[in-house]
């Protein structure tokens, strides 16, 4: 079958028109803020991420707690060289 000239541009342009359509089809895009997938999501390796702690705050609370500990061990230490105890803040004495 031979083709003319008129029949070899429609081909040369649905050819191109098809390159086209698979070169923008194929990859991943972002439209209005939405991730859409590639044509190759299938086989895409998968990205897991695991949830977090619950409470946000967790490395803050931690070292919170340390300091705490350092704190004590610091007031244990100066009771057991004999000199007097850090008192705790708490309630006045009674009035007689």
């Amino acid at each position: 079958m031979k083709l003319n000239g008129n029949s070899r541009r429609s081909a040369a342009a649905l050819l191109l028109c098809g390159l086209f359509a698979t070169a923008v089809t194929g990859c991943q895009s972002t439209v209005g803020g939405q991730t859409l997938p590639s044509g190759y999501y299938l086989r895409d390796d998968v990205q897991f991420f695991p949830a977090g702690p619950k409470f946000k705050l967790t490395n803050e609370l931690r070292a919170h707690q340390q300091y705490q500990l350092d704190q004590q061990a610091i007031r244990d230490g100066l009771e057991a060289e004999g000199a007097p105890a850090a008192a705790a803040p708490g309630p006045p004495p009674p009035k007689p």
